[in-house]
């Protein structure tokens, strides 16, 4: 039995030392395997940090193409100084004509939209109540003229018999107011018979001045009273003819200077459709005020209109003329840019580099601004091509631009 017990005894001592070499061994492969997968992972982690650095360094190497533009010299020339506005068409005077007394309309002596020349007869009214008014006030007078000559010849007879002492200075005194009453009756009569012929007169109606008569405002056959609203026919004055227009407050300096020379200052219209016919005129006046409430102030230039092109109430492209100014710099206004920081132009360097270069502005004159500062004449300035620009960029000059351009 003690035989027995030992020898189970030492196969367990045998089971045990087995399994503590097989836990080793297992421990060993597996810190083997993880060193391997660390190994690759480095390897994997150089290799894309060299790639990566060779990426770059191809990219670094690669030099940016020059942007087109288009572009053209700053000029220093004269500049005409002008100025633009929307204008409208103003008869150069306009008649309301009214009836000045009351009557039946017999008679209208033109037709709508008609030329009438000064002292045309225009329109007749009844005239025989004023006829009989004038007979009426002409009676008067010759009645009262007959009384006033006999008080006149009873005062001198009264004169007389005072130096004789016949009649008393009461009677006397009474023969000379009657005389005097009677002359101042005549002097009234007179008038009298001076206002029943105007009024006669204006039973006839005249055109005040050469114009272009408006439609009817009443028919004939209608009572018409004096100075009656809406009144008879309007008559506008459109040989010559007037066109005004307004200007911004900061140019009434140089118009006021331009007017200083007396020379007068032409003003030229163009009707929108008929661009071909320009019509010039000259400036007439300018306003005594400023309008505050638009700031501008107020113009009008007179046109002869013989070829009654110039209608009124019509709107019109107007162009104030003040003379010119001489070695002005100038840009196509294409070139002029606006950024954050203002206005600038883009001004290419010798080295084809470009400086956009801030600059002020003056007026723009046929699709030139005028540059005040910031800009030398001769130097090259983009006009075309701004989009594709960037810090640092150089630029080619061309002819034209393409679409993909």
């Amino acid at each position: 039995m003690r035989c027995i017990g030992c020898c189970v005894l030492s196969i367990l001592c045998a089971f045990c030392v087995l399994g503590s070499a097989s836990a080793a061994e297992q421990k060993d492969k597996g810190k083997s395997a993880a060193s391997t997968v660390e190994q690759k992972d480095k390897s994997k982690s150089a290799g894309t940090a060299v790639a990566g650095k060779s990426g770059e360094v191809g990219k670094g190497s690669e030099a940016k193409p020059p942007v087109p533009v288009l572009a053209t010299n700053a000029e220093v020339t004269s500049v005409s100084v002008k100025l633009s506005a929307i204008g409208i068409v103003e008869p150069h005077a306009t008649v309301l004509i009214k009836a000045m007394v009351s009557g039946q309309l017999l008679e209208a002596r033109f037709k709508d939209g008609q030329d009438v020349k000064k002292g045309d007869v225009l329109f007749i009214i009844d005239p025989k109540p004023y006829e009989a008014a004038l007979r009426k006030a002409e009676a008067n007078l010759t009645r009262d003229t007959v009384d006033a000559r006999n008080a006149e010849v009873e005062h001198t007879r009264y004169d007389d018999l005072m130096k004789k002492n016949v009649v008393s200075k009461d009677e006397f005194d009474k023969s000379r107011t009657t005389a005097e009453t009677k002359g101042a009756q005549v002097q009234a009569d007179k008038a009298e018979v001076e206002n029943a012929r105007l009024q006669l007169e204006y039973c006839t109606i005249r055109s005040p001045l050469d114009g272009r008569t408006g439609s009817l405002l009443i028919d004939v056959g209608n009572l018409v009273k004096a100075n009656d609203t809406p009144g008879l026919v309007n008559i506008h004055q459109t040989c010559p003819i007037d066109v005004a227009f307004s200007i911004p407050e900061r140019e009434l300096p140089g118009v006021k200077r331009a007017m200083d020379t007396g020379a007068p200052l032409k003003v030229e219209v163009v009707i929108p459709g008929d661009e071909a016919m320009v019509q010039t005129g000259t400036l007439s006046f300018l306003d005594n005020e400023v309008d505050r409430n638009t700031g501008t102030i107020r113009l009008k230039a007179e046109f002869k209109n013989a070829e009654r092109r110039l209608w009124p109430k019509l709107f019109v492209n107007a162009t104030l003329y003040l003379g010119s100014e001489t070695d002005r710099v100038v840009v196509p206004s294409e070139a002029v840019q606006t950024g954050q920081k203002g206005v600038f132009v883009s001004v290419i360097q010798p080295d084809n580099s470009v400086e956009n270069r801030p600059v002020k502005t003056g007026r723009v004159v046929n699709g030139k601004t005028v540059i005040e500062s910031g800009v030398k004449g001769g130097e090259l300035i983009i006009t075309d091509g701004h989009l594709r620009l960037t810090p640092g960029a150089k630029v080619v000059v061309k002819k034209s631009l393409t679409a993909e351009e």
